[in-house]
């Protein structure tokens, strides 16, 4: 449903802050519905009404093979009384219902978190899908699958690559034109002379998890798929939040002087939140790895002190006809022995390991 990229995330304001800047803090309204966004309004309300059902299925010991097959729907007509938040008629359909909530469970996902769409950990480099859903508004169907985000929720990622292993030039799209945060690609990583800076032990780890997600994709015909690669410059981090400081400390010197103490009594939100509050704020670079599952620090003497978000997507594109079709179209257009972005997956997956390898310093 969501980019792998670094979004906005209501964990955004659970999570714990070192200093925060009276001057924007706004206390945010608990608002689940959004009425100019009907799909998203019916999305929110069938989450929690899918969360609330299961809740009352007792879990079951072992799947079946028909609950991989199974599916919930439901139809709402003449919603009026709610139309301020929701659509007068749409449905909701959710897709094998039991099996996203093994996965769940098995990623560390408590229901709560999930409905605030925060999550906890995994021990892989593939994309943790959370859940599917259909949403019909106005007979117009849209399908949803909800995912882990690989950047953090606290950590601004400065830079982003889309790492395939194929040098071949390819422009960027509109979308990515138009970003805020560019997407560079593997001819953009190797003429920047990019470098990953982790130690000998961490990039054994990631290269295990790679070499074990890349043999699944094969065995499942799967190619296509890339790396993403986002990157926290820590020193400049700390550069910006000082330059933030400086310029609201006489506001904020002249705030505490009328600042009002919070209420006594008050009670932190349950969940990941909870959680994390338990825990001294966090200093420059750091991250909970049961959050930030995706996150790695720089080696200790790097040129460069980073934090690395490494994970694979676009990862449900497989070797079909028509790419064969394509491959064999392409072969014939540039002639034997060119590279050509369109391969078997045994081939594209020894390209890609052959490159991903080479990033580290």
């Amino acid at each position: 449903m969501s980019s792998p990229g670094a979004t906005s995330s209501p964990l955004n304001a659970l999570a714990p802050q070192r200093k925060t800047k009276k001057k924007h803090f706004v206390q945010q309204k608990v608002e689940v519905f959004r009425a100019s966004d009907p799909v998203l309004s019916v999305l929110m309300w069938g989450v929690n009404h899918s969360i609330n059902d299961l809740s009352q299925v007792t879990v079951p010991v072992m799947l079946l093979p028909d609950d991989f097959k199974a599916s919930t729907k439901i139809k709402v007509n003449h919603h009026l009384f709610n139309k301020e938040n929701l659509p007068g008629q749409f449905k909701f359909k959710e897709y094998c219902p039991q099996v996203f909530r093994n996965l769940r469970e098995r990623f560390g996902i408590e229901d709560q978190d999930y409905q605030h769409i925060v999550t906890c950990h995994g021990n892989t480099l593939l994309p943790q899908f959370l859940a599917m859903y259909r949403v019909t508004v106005e007979n117009e169907d849209t399908y949803l699958l909800v995912m882990r985000n690989m950047f953090s929720h606290r950590l601004h990622v400065h830079r982003k690559y889309d790492l395939k292993g194929s040098l071949v030039s390819r422009e960027a799209s509109f979308k990515e034109k138009v970003k805020e945060l560019p997407t560079y690609k593997d001819v953009d990583f190797r003429n920047n002379m990019q470098k990953v800076y982790v130690s000998d032990e961490e990039k054994e780890k990631i290269m295990d998890k790679l070499s074990r997600d890349i043999e699944f994709l094969v065995r499942m015909r799967i190619m296509d798929y890339s790396l993403l690669l986002g990157i926290h410059d820590v020193e400049r981090a700390e550069r910006e939040e000082e330059e933030e400081e400086m310029e609201s400390s006489d506001e904020e010197e002249e705030e505490d002087e009328n600042n009002l103490a919070p209420a006594p009594g008050s009670t932190s939100p349950e969940g990941i939140s909870g959680y994390m509050n338990s825990f001294k704020p966090m200093g420059p670079g750091e991250f909970d790895p049961y959050v930030d599952v995706y996150a790695i620090q720089s080696a200790v003497g790097a040129p460069h002190r980073e934090v690395y978000f490494m994970g694979l997507i676009d990862v449900l594109t497989q070797y079909d006809t028509k790419k064969k079709a394509a491959h064999a179209a392409k072969a014939v257009k540039h002639g034997a022995g060119a590279e050509i972005s369109t391969v078997h997956p045994e081939q594209y997956a020894k390209r890609f390991r052959e490159f991903i390898t080479k990033i580290f310093a």
